[in-house]
C-alpha cells in the first residue's frame, strides 16, 4: 500500500505541469516580474497535501475495514450463541412436551381426566385469588401511606393552633369515612376468605398419591375378605341344599317304607297284588336310578369346574414364580404358547381362504 502511495507524485506530474505553465502565463500577462518556481511550488505543495490526504483516507478505510471485520466476527459469534441457545430451548421444549404427553397418558390410563381437570381449574382459581390478594395488599399499603400522610397533616395543623371546630369536624368526617371503608374491606375480606377456604376444602377432598395407595391396599384387603366370605356363603348354601335334598329323600324313603309296611301283607295275599308290588318297586328303582344319574352328571360338571379352576391356579402360580425368579423362561414359555396358538389358527385361515 505504501509503494502505491509513493507513486502518486510521478503520476500527478503530467497534470501539474500544464497547471504550472498556465500559472506562469497568467502572471506574465499581468505584467508582473517573472518568478521561477513560485507558481509550481504551491501546486506541488497542494499535490503533496492531496496525496497525504489520500493516504490518510486509505488508512481510515483500512481501520474501518478492520472494525467492520471485528463487528462481523462479533455478530457471527452472537448469532452462533443465539443458535445454540435456540437449539437448547428447542430441546428443553421437546423434553417438556414429552414429559407432558407422558403425564397425560398416565392420567388417561388411570382414568382420572375429570379429577385432574377439576384440580387444574381449582389451582388456576387459587392463583387468581392470590393475585387479587396481592393487589389488595398493595392497595391497602397505598391507603395506609395516604392515611399516615393525613395524620401527619392533622398533627401539623394541631401544632400550628388551627381552628378547633374545623379540626374536630375534619377529624370526625375522616374517622367516619375510614370506619365505613374498614367495614366494607372487612366484609370483602371475609367473603374472599370464605371462598379461599371452600377452595382449600375442595383441594383437600382430592386424594394424594399416598392416600390413593392406602385406598388401593384397603380395597384389596376388602376384596379378599369379601371373596372369602363369598366362598364361605357358597359352601354353606351348598351344604344346606345337600342336607335339604337328603331330608327330602329320607322323607320319601320313610313314606315309601310306611306304605310298603302297611300294604305288604295285602299285596302278598294275591298274585295280582304281588305283580302290582313288583311293578311299583321297579318304578321306584327306576326313579332312584334317574336321580342317581342326575346327581352324577352334576357331580361331573362340578368336578370339571374344580379341575379348571385348579389348573388356572397352578398356571397362575407358575407364571408368578417364573416372573419373580426366572423371567427369561417365562418369556420363552409365552413365546411357545403364542407360536402354538398361531399354528392352531393358521390351518383355519388357509381353509378359509
Amino acid at each position: 500500500m505504501a509503494e502505491s502511495f509513493s507513486e502518486f507524485p510521478s503520476q500527478l506530474g503530467p497534470i501539474l505541469d500544464p497547471l504550472a505553465s498556465a500559472g506562469s502565463d497568467r502572471t506574465r500577462t499581468a505584467d508582473s516580474p517573472p518568478v521561477d518556481g513560485e507558481l509550481s511550488r504551491p501546486i506541488r505543495l497542494e499535490a503533496a497535501s492531496g496525496a497525504d490526504k489520500y493516504v490518510i483516507s486509505a488508512e481510515e478505510q483500512e481501520q474501518a475495514l478492520r472494525q467492520l471485520e471485528e463487528e462481523l466476527d462479533d455478530a457471527t459469534t452472537s448469532v452462533e450463541r443465539l443458535n445454540a441457545a435456540l437449539k437448547e430451548k428447542d430441546e428443553r421444549k421437546a423434553h417438556v412436551l414429552n414429559e407432558l404427553n407422558r403425564l397425560r397418558e398416565k392420567i388417561r390410563d388411570a382414568g382420572a381426566d375429570s379429577v385432574v381437570e377439576k384440580l387444574m381449574l381449582l389451582l388456576r382459581s387459587v392463583k387468581a385469588l392470590e393475585r387479587q390478594e396481592f393487589a389488595l395488599k398493595s392497595n391497602f399499603d397505598a391507603k395506609h401511606a395516604e392515611l399516615e400522610a393525613e395524620i401527619c397533616e392533622l398533627e401539623a395543623k394541631a401544632s400550628n393552633d388551627y381552628d378547633d371546630k374545623s379540626l374536630h369536624d375534619g377529624l370526625d368526617h375522616s374517622i367516619g369515612t375510614a370506619s365505613e371503608n374498614l367495614h366494607l374491606a372487612k366484609k370483602e375480606l371475609a367473603a374472599r376468605l370464605r371462598a379461599v377456604l371452600s377452595l382449600k376444602r375442595q383441594l383437600d377432598d382430592v386424594p394424594t398419591p399416598s392416600e390413593l395407595t392406602q385406598y388401593k391396599c384397603r380395597l384389596a384387603e376388602l376384596n379378599t375378605n369379601i371373596g372369602e366370605k363369598d366362598r364361605q356363603t357358597r359352601k354353606f348354601y351348598s351344604t344346606y341344599n345337600a342336607l335339604l335334598e337328603i331330608k327330602e329323600l329320607m322323607l320319601k324313603e320313610i313314606s315309601l317304607l310306611n306304605s310298603i309296611n302297611s300294604q305288604f301283607q295285602d299285596a302278598i295275599a294275591s298274585t295280582a297284588g304281588q305283580m302290582k308290588l313288583i311293578d311299583s318297586m321297579e318304578g321306584i328303582l327306576k326313579g332312584i336310578k334317574q336321580k342317581l344319574e342326575k346327581m352324577q352328571v352334576g357331580l361331573q360338571a362340578d368336578q370339571k369346574i374344580c379341575d379348571t379352576l385348579r389348573e388356572r391356579s397352578n398356571v397362575q402360580g407358575m407364571r408368578d414364580f417364573g416372573v419373580k425368579f426366572c423371567p427369561k423362561a417365562t418369556m420363552r414359555l409365552e413365546s411357545k404358547s403364542s407360536i402354538r396358538v398361531v399354528r392352531e389358527i393358521a390351518p383355519w385361515k388357509r381353509s378359509r381362504w
